[in-house]
């Protein structure tokens, strides 16, 4: 392959309550679920003014429009994790009659905000924000998951390429099953060694992956030829950093930002992929410091763009390029 420019991707984890509701209560996140909501229009605002484009790889629950709706797109076979407190479909069966609920769990309108706008991409974090590496699940039920994300998406006029694994649970034994079923593209989880086991809750893991975002530990971009495909699977697509929540030190908030804009550089003077990530409700306590930090890697991406023709594909494009 020819000598490729470096390349941003974004891609965003859009799960609302689907991805946490095994950490809260109900009622507890009101409002920070409600100013994700609010900002995401603002976000697709953002990626407009400075061109950039990106993969949302959303819950497919979140398309549907009601508890009603939701009902009548239930799989055949549900996910019989272990941890049962981890099944969408049994947090759901307690919580199914309570409506103020329904903001948090669906949201088509901004799906479809999402779709129309110019250079983003309609991904999936799978229909239920399954667990791939959970204990008691299956094959069969991922990939039942999986085809209730596409049908429903079909719905929308999108046809889904990419796929983002819930908290990073990348099954590898799961790509023949993503591949068979039309997709393309997946995020993996960078080769440090903090990210192989990504259910890892261990006192060490935590302070590798905290600190890293704030000193150097360990190599964040990546070439072309980081790029991984066996012959008939899904493109995998390492992730190269988490932008995390804004910091109440203003210390630490500088050292991410840093860091995050040194990054972007170094792949863009070596024609490499420096791959962000992080969920929308990340800028739910504080939309508009987020919003605002948002901007200066987007003005630092322009000024990189200007500098050394660093370019912005969503993950789709990615994989379109190296196919």
């Amino acid at each position: 392959m020819k000598k490729q420019s470096g390349k941003l991707i974004i891609s965003l984890d859009f799960e609302l309550l689907w991805g946490i509701f095994d950490h809260v209560l109900p009622g507890e996140k009101d409002l920070y679920f409600s100013n994700t909501k609010t900002i995401i229009p603002k976000i697709l605002n953002l990626f407009e003014d400075y061109g950039v484009h990106s993969t949302w790889a959303i819950v497919g629950m979140l398309f549907n429009k009601n508890w009603k709706e939701w009902r009548e797109n239930i799989p055949e076979n549900l996910p019989s994790y272990q941890k049962s407190k981890l099944s969408a479909y049994n947090f759901s069966k307690v919580n199914l009659n309570y409506s103020g609920m329904e903001e948090q769990l669906f949201s088509p309108e901004l799906i479809l905000k999402i779709r129309d706008a110019h250079g983003q991409e309609v991904g999936t974090h799978t229909y239920s924000h399954y667990y791939c590496l959970e204990k008691g699940q299956s094959p069969i039920e991922f990939k039942d998951d999986i085809k209730k994300s596409i049908s429903i998406a079909r719905n929308f006029d999108v046809t889904l390429k990419s796929l983002v694994f819930p908290r990073n649970q990348m099954n590898v034994e799961y790509l023949r099953i993503c591949h068979d079923l039309g997709i393309e593209n997946v995020r993996s989880n960078p080769g440090d060694w903090y990210w192989k086991n990504p259910q890892s809750n261990s006192l060490g893991t935590k302070i590798a992956r905290s600190g890293d975002a704030y000193l150097n530990l360990g190599d964040k971009s990546y070439s072309f030829s980081d790029l991984h495909r066996d012959d008939g699977l899904p493109l995998q697509q390492p992730a190269s950093r988490f932008l995390r929540p804004v910091e109440a030190n203003s210390k630490l908030r500088k050292l991410k930002m840093d860091r995050i804009f040194a990054e972007m550089e170094k792949a863009a003077k070596k024609d490499q992929i420096y791959h962000l990530w992080w969920h929308p409700h990340n800028f739910g306590d504080h939309p508009e410091d987020s919003l605002e930090d948002l901007r200066k890697i987007l003005e630092h991406f322009k000024t990189l763009h200007k500098k050394f023709n660093f370019q912005s594909l969503n993950m789709k494009e990615l994989g379109d390029l190296v196919k």
